[in-house]
This record gives C-alpha cells, structure tokens and sequence, in this order.
C-alpha cells in the first residue's frame, strides 16, 4: 500500500534529492501530485515551478536528468526524499550539488551570478548550460539574482532589455570596435535566451526554424 505525502494548502510538498551511491544532497525542489505521479511513471526527477506554476522536468534543457532509484517520506509525511543518479551536475553553476557554498561566504551570491555569464573555462560552458541556468533563476528566484529579478518584473521589462541591447549592438557596430561588439552581442543573446525561457521555449526551437529554412 503506497503513503500519500501531506501536501501543503498550496499542494505542495518540499522534496530533498539526494545522490543514491554517495549520499551527497544535491538539491531541494517542489513536488505536488502531479510531479509525484511523473516522476513515478518516468523514473526521472519530476517538479513544480513556483514562479510559472507548471511542471518542469529536471535535465529537460541541459542533459542533467536524474533518475530515480527510490523515494522515500519523512516521519510526518510531508517531506519527500528522491534518491537518485544523475547524469550530470544539479546545480546551474556547474557545481555537483547547489549545497556546495558556506553559509559564512560572504561572496557566494555575486561569484554565483557572474558564474552564469563569465564561466570559468571555455570547456565548463555552454548555451544549454547557460539556458538552464536561466530556467533554474526562472524557477527559484533567488535572492539578489537579476535574472530572477527579471522574471519577477514580467515580459515586457523583458522585451524592453531585449530592445535595448539591440540599439547597443548597432552601436558597437557602428563605432566602438569588435570588442565592444562581442561584449554587446553577448548581452542580447543572454537576454534573448531569458525572453525564450519566459514564453516557455528554448533555443531548440530556434534551431529547429533555423534548419526548417536551411532545407
């Protein structure tokens, strides 16, 4: 006989990840029923945005799925712990698990934020990486983030960046250098990937315009 958790009034339930052969925690999410009864049914890590109120599946843009070797519920039945192997990094930062910062660090927050546009190595970076990290901003809008504070300001604060860094590529282009360009062309790529990420599309489907018009 299967436990049903104690969901919450908003019918959610916290759910602790953890790595199934070393025990480290790699991450905490958000389950309701739904993602509990996908996550069951697929074997994959399955959970609930707070921020867009819709499922999303782990992994489902950068490859890092985690598949579930068992799950259990805490003495009160509200709390639910996926014991899983991943097939790459929880964290959007690369890092293997989101809890890899002391508490006393004083520069976590902004080595984390400039870790998503400045990586460390070209070998650690990549768009999808890059995109997933705007997503997991996306679904967890963390404290003194900007691109949470993005989302939370809605689409058309959105847009309006987009446009703006448009003028500032047209710019560059016009008069500052190439350096300048490459600096300015990265900046609408970041915030057109965020526009993406916001309407619930990535840069797959980009691809996928770009190939239909290449044939």
């Amino acid at each position: 006989m299967s436990i049903t958790p104690k969901f919450d009034g908003r019918g959610l339930a916290p759910a602790i990840v953890q790595d199934a052969d070393s025990g480290q925690v790699l991450m905490l999410a958000w389950m309701n029923a739904e993602a509990l009864q996908r996550t069951q049914a697929s074997g994959q890590s399955h959970f609930w945005s707070r921020s867009r109120q819709e499922p999303w599946h782990k992994g489902s843009t950068s490859g890092n799925t985690q598949q579930v070797v068992e799950m259990r519920i805490d003495c009160d039945r509200d709390t639910i712990l996926l014991r899983v192997r991943p097939s790459g990094p929880a964290c959007h930062t690369g890092q293997t698990s989101c809890f890899y910062r002391l508490l006393t660090d004083e520069t976590a927050d902004e080595e984390t934020e400039q870790a998503m546009v400045e990586p460390k190595s070209e070998a650690s970076f990549s768009v999808s990486k890059l995109f997933d990290t705007i997503c997991q901003r996306r679904d967890n809008l963390p404290a003194g983030s900007y691109t949470a504070a993005l989302f939370e300001k809605g689409e058309q604060e959105i847009v309006k960046k987009v446009g703006e860094e448009a003028v500032e590529v047209i710019l560059a282009a016009s008069a500052q250098g190439n350096q300048r360009l490459i600096e300015e062309v990265a900046d609408l790529t970041y915030h057109l990937l965020v526009l993406l990420a916001a309407r619930g599309l990535s840069p797959a489907d980009i691809e996928d315009e770009l190939a239909r018009r290449h044939r």
